[in-house]
């Protein structure tokens, strides 16, 4: 049954923890509770609640969204993964190899590579009509030089001459149950099988280096603050021959000057003066669909609404456009000369409006126009 409990603090790392960490102490405690190994009936929740927990917090995008929004963040978004139960197959295999009680598969076995994160800053503009963005990214690849063989050119790994080229060490020890095999990666190369003799002086055996790319990023319409876009096969490469991991850009918008968004609904505040407001105009504003004609009619108040439908953000993967709200402010005249004032004076007298509370509030004009969205 899936937890309220915070993740992190399930698996005992903290919220800092690279991918490396966080499958560690999967790896650690999932051994530990199985309930194929430990018989104590809270193991079995307990081994329930590292698997949610692994599932969220090695998924990339799933990670970003818990660390924001915690629980709430994963509404709508699937459970579970293949990654989880990918590793649990793997740590098990592992665990009992070290028994003799299988063989399967070994430690040079694919792996795919580290999910990676950067930011990209649009602006509102860019938002509205998409756009294609160059982004800097600093990550492995594979050595230029020695082409991930980890050797200096010219020389080759040698077989390990401790495990004989299977990367394990078997050892027997006898218990009352007879003769067991211990079988442990191999002390010596770490369980490849094979030992650079000579390694590579450019990345020093590793296989890797460190290097700056500039990726062209596609940004659809629509896209908003917070939103990630992710690009397949563009994370830290695998190991073994695993497949790449993958980029996932946060992305971070400018504030418009004037437009104020919400979800695909955009707000602007118009000020009009006096005579406008009293007697009505036609306008022409600006909105995120183009210019267009707005009708200010007789009468308009300080605060009142108009939604000029389609005329919004773009629907981030979907059709159509939400809408887009002008709410007016009025400019009251100072600094009238006599006249003026004598004229006001009497259309004041002439109209007749006497000054009265209003039951409804500008915020109340906002949550009609909302609620009706």
């Amino acid at each position: 049954m899936p937890t309220n409990r915070d993740y992190y603090e399930i698996l005992g790392v903290p919220r800092s923890s690279d991918t490396d960490a966080i499958r560690n102490a999967y790896r650690r405690l999932a051994k530990q509770l199985h309930p194929d190994i430990n018989k104590d009936p809270a193991a079995e929740e307990r081994f329930k609640e590292i698997n949610e927990a692994y599932s969220v917090l090695s998924d990339g995008e799933r990670r970003t969204a818990y660390d924001r929004f915690g629980h709430a963040g994963l509404n709508g978004m699937p459970f579970g993964g293949a990654a989880g139960m990918g590793d649990l197959s793997e740590i098990f295999e592992d665990f009992f190899r070290g028994f003799g009680m299988g063989g399967g598969r070994g430690h040079r076995s694919p792996r795919r590579g580290a999910d990676l994160q950067a930011e990209l800053q649009l602006t509102f503009e860019e938002t509205v009509a998409g756009a294609e963005k160059e982004l800097e990214v600093t990550r492995s690849e594979t050595c230029s030089v020695c082409r991930g063989s980890r050797a200096e050119p010219g020389t080759t790994p040698v077989r390990c001459n401790v495990c004989g080229g299977s990367g394990e060490e078997r050892r027997v020890r006898q218990t009352f149950l007879g003769s067991m095999v211990n079988v442990t990666t191999c002390s010596k190369c770490g369980g490849t099988g094979e030992v650079i003799a000579t390694p590579c002086k450019h990345c020093r055996g590793a296989g890797l280096e460190r290097k700056t790319r500039t990726l062209r990023v596609p940004v659809p319409a629509g896209v908003d603050n917070g939103n990630q876009i992710r690009l397949s096969g563009e994370g830290e490469p695998g190991s073994f021959g695993g497949p790449p991991g993958n980029l996932f850009i946060l992305i971070r918008v400018k504030e418009h000057e004037f437009f104020r968004r919400r979800n695909s609904d955009l707000w602007m505040e118009l000020g009009i003066n006096f005579q406008q407001a009293a007697v009505g105009t036609d306008l022409r504003v600006q909105t995120a669909a183009g210019e267009t004609t707005l009708h200010i009619p007789a009468g308009t108040q300080p605060g009142q609404v108009f939604r000029l439908r389609g005329k919004g953000m773009p629907r981030l993967q979907q059709s159509g456009r939400g809408d887009f709200f002008v709410v007016t402010t009025v400019s009251i005249p100072a600094g009238l000369n006599g006249e003026q004032k004598r004229l006001l004076t009497q259309l004041g007298m002439s109209a007749d409006a006497p000054a009265q509370p209003r039951r409804q509030t500008l915020i109340d004009s906002l949550k009609d126009f909302q609620d009706e969205g």
